[in-house]
């Protein structure tokens, strides 16, 4: 006999604005088996969260539920606020994508912890900190006893994903929900969460939900899938069969959007653009009354390699390592030592006037599309800010510049009116880089450009940046801790840990022979080898 954690049935959301009802969500149908894990699927707006938060009355007090949510033979649509609370946190738990906005930075790690011992399970004194130190050994936090006190902001994101793990556990919940857990995590700390969870789920018998726009964790943890589209389920069945057998169009392009194989060389100029000798990136340590230098942060060390016209140059690592330190000091936005030349002239030597020149030549896109434009200035301002402070255009020759790079990049011409808020992450990604492009730049550093889209808008992206390559000539700096996106985009790959370089080489010989402990462990976590 099959016995469901977890049925829905005929689950719509709607919200009530004024006398406008918009409804997000259509007639979802679902189960999920005790001790089994279901992903849900899709691209954002798809549904997914909105679908998890229903489950327990998260939603906003404008949400109209309508339907069926079964949990362990109890409905919960009509619940009231008390009967809820006895199931949230208790019974049915959530893990969320950004530890750090949902852990409080005002308390520490044994309060947050307690907090729900203390609601649920009435614990308190030393039985609560024993049970804290438990969990905490549970979810293989190292010396517990001693990381009681901090508060979230001295934990690595990875212990604050397991902090949040814990306090998950902490009432032994027959539902876990994870809703993007280890987006914002480097690879190798997110195949840790990923097996810890797997682990727990086994020791604890746990049910998960899963939600996720990565299809290599789906591939390794579920058991059954959900797709979602536009607040629809349009597919489901076993990871198996979904992956295998996919039935909808949708589906077939979210598992063709993953990054694969190698990148086809393009260019065979063998014209120098960069060459860094030596590059140091120190930041120096003070302490005490005279703020006296008492060592130095090596976020970059004896750092050199060279880049020829038409390349792109992969830089990869973990959090920390100083890929994007390195973008920096080329740019000259941070202070180093060591020689940068560009166009084989010394930029060390150059004065405020050269400095300038130099930065119209090497431009630069984030990873975060939103934090990186305006809010209060209208797409024609952001995109035409270089050129006013690079060339002196007349108006109407500045507004057709415009009006070209967004046709360029994928937009239209009539988008120049408005603002970063009234786009997508991907069409304002693609914002970035026409602001970018427009000073027909030599060199282009991508600081992970893509982690923050979507998988399918990810490669829309990365495949926009390889024909403007291609068609400009242009070289590459591209950041990522993203193994299977560096080796699809890169001619050569550096691999950085702790400010130094563990090993570079042709993008080939280095994912087929790597040289070093630390790469094979970064291609292994990605499920790459």
């Amino acid at each position: 006999m099959i016995d469901n954690v977890l049925s829905i049935r005929n689950l719509s959301i709607s919200f009530q604005e004024n006398l406008t009802t918009n409804t997000v969500l259509f007639d979802s149908n679902f189960d999920l088996q005790r001790g089994s894990t279901l992903s849900l699927v899709g691209e954002s707006g798809s549904g997914k969260s909105i679908t998890s938060l229903s489950i327990v009355s998260l939603l906003p007090l404008n949400a109209i539920i309508k339907g069926s949510i079964i949990f362990n033979k109890k409905e919960l649509i009509g619940l009231n606020e008390n009967e809820l609370q006895k199931i949230r946190g208790n019974k049915i738990s959530f893990i969320f994508q950004e530890p750090m906005t949902s852990l409080n930075p005002l308390h520490t790690i044994e309060k947050q912890i307690g907090e729900s011992l203390t609601f649920h399970q009435k614990l308190f004194g030393k039985e609560k900190r024993n049970k804290v130190i438990e969990l905490l050994n549970k979810v293989k936090v190292a010396n517990p006893e001693l990381r009681l006190k901090d508060y979230p902001h001295q934990l690595s994101g990875g212990q604050k994903q397991r902090v949040m793990i814990a306090m998950a556990l902490a009432n032994k919940p027959d539902l876990l929900i994870a809703d993007e857990p280890t987006t914002s995590l480097d690879v190798t700390i997110e195949k840790e969460i990923i097996d810890l969870l797997m682990e727990l789920k086994r020791t604890e018998n746990m049910s998960i939900i899963f939600i996720t726009h990565n299809l290599r964790i789906v591939r390794q943890i579920s058991d059954t899938v959900c797709v979602m589209q536009n607040g629809k389920i349009i597919e489901k069945g076993s990871t198996k069969d979904i992956f295998q057998f996919p039935k909808t169009k949708y589906t077939q392009e979210l598992l063709k959007a993953s990054p694969k194989g190698f990148k086809d060389r393009i260019s065979t100029d063998k014209t120098k653009i960069l060459k860094l000798e030596e590059l140091k990136v120190w930041f120096p340590i003070k302490r005490g009354f005279l703020r006296r230098i008492k060592g130095f942060i090596k976020a970059v060390n004896k750092i050199s390699f060279e880049l020829l016209r038409g390349e792109t140059l992969g830089i990869v690592g973990e959090s920390g390592s100083g890929k994007t330190s390195v973008a920096l000091a080329i740019l000259k936005l941070i202070n180093s030592e060591g020689s940068i030349f560009f166009k084989n002239q010394n930029i060390r030597k150059y004065k405020k006037i050269d400095n300038l020149a130099f930065r119209k030549h090497a431009q630069i896109i984030f990873q975060d599309p939103y934090g990186s434009l305006s809010p209060k200035m209208t797409i024609e301002e952001i995109i035409g800010e270089g050129l006013d402070v690079h060339e002196k255009r007349n108006k109407q020759e500045r507004f057709e510049m415009i009006c070209d790079i967004l046709v360029e990049v994928g937009l239209e011409k009539n988008m120049v009116s408005r603002y970063p808020h009234e786009f997508s992450g991907g069409q304002r990604q693609r914002i970035a880089i026409a602001r970018a492009l427009i000073l027909k730049p030599t060199l282009l550093i991508l600081d992970e450009p893509t982690s923050a889209l979507d998988v399918s808008v990810q490669l829309q992206v990365v495949e926009l940046l390889k024909s403007l390559q291609k068609k400009y000539s242009l070289t590459y700096i591209f950041i990522s801790h993203d193994m299977a996106l560096i080796r699809s985009v890169s001619d050569k790959i550096i691999v950085m840990k702790d400010g130094v370089v563990i090993e570079q080489n042709i993008t080939k010989k280095l994912f087929s022979s790597p040289g070093s402990l630390y790469t094979r462990n970064l291609i292994h976590a990605s499920g790459l080898k």
